[in-house]
């Protein structure tokens, strides 16, 4: 380009403001170019991110739908027949919802994974699971409310509070990425009465490290890991 401007301005001299206007000129048009074509991009992957996040949120949607009919499905038996793949839960469903863990406990999938999360993170898989059978074994047993987070939020005081997460003061938020995401999981399975029962029925659980006085009037059922599950005597709950 240096070259062919010095032979412009020795050679011709009457054409160097010409030149000059045509190389300025084609300089102007290629960064112009370049600017709508970025401008495009931009606005295809805005477009994209729009339709990815309206995605998730109806299959967010979706999945807590199917939750809230499976839940009523429950009452009969949590460990029956498993849901018919149009009607299951499906990974990617569960994946969707709730991804940060802050949502409002309001529906079926947030309250047992949170429950799950909150009584046994850190724990073994198989002590998460048997804590979601403990809530899925109250929500088919008359002397509990007939949802999920009814469940969850029975009782009103900190003396009277079934889970104590959940009546704590502290905040509810899910603080770890992955300990949520299998408790998510888990709670995905034990709707779709994929879950095994660990615990022999149990309607009640504590950690070994204490000794709570309602222990001594029911029937231990298993020992899991720091855990104890009991179930009472006659079936009747407290």
């Amino acid at each position: 380009m240096k070259f062919i401007l010095s032979l412009l301005r020795s050679y011709l001299p009457a054409f160097r403001f010409s030149a000059n206007r045509l190389i300025y000129g084609f300089v102007c048009l290629t960064l112009l170019s370049l600017a709508d074509t970025s401008c495009k991009v931009k606005q295809t992957e805005k477009g994209e991110t729009t339709g990815i996040q309206a995605d998730k949120k109806g299959t967010e949607e979706t999945a807590k739908m199917k939750a809230n009919k499976l839940e009523n499905e429950d009452t009969i038996n949590p460990y029956g027949t498993p849901a018919r793949s149009g009607d299951a839960v499906t990974r990617t469903e569960i994946s969707a919802v709730d991804i940060t863990g802050k949502e409002p406990v309001d529906d079926a999938i947030t309250c047992l994974a949170r429950t799950i999360y909150w009584e046994a993170r850190g724990e073994e898989r198989t002590i998460m699971q048997a804590i979601a059978n403990v809530v899925m074994n109250r929500l088919v047993h008359e002397g509990f409310p007939k949802t999920i987070c009814g469940i969850v939020k029975q009782g009103g005081g900190k003396k009277d509070c079934q889970f104590s997460w959940w009546c704590d003061g502290r905040p509810d938020s899910a603080q770890e990425e992955k300990p949520y995401e299998v408790a998510k999981e888990i709670s995905r399975r034990a709707l779709n009465r994929q879950l095994k029962d660990l615990t022999g029925g149990a309607l009640y659980f504590h950690n070994r490290g204490v000794s709570p006085v309602w222990a001594r009037e029911y029937i231990r059922t298993a020992r899991i890991g720091r855990f104890e599950f009991y179930k009472p005597h006659g079936e009747k709950a407290k």
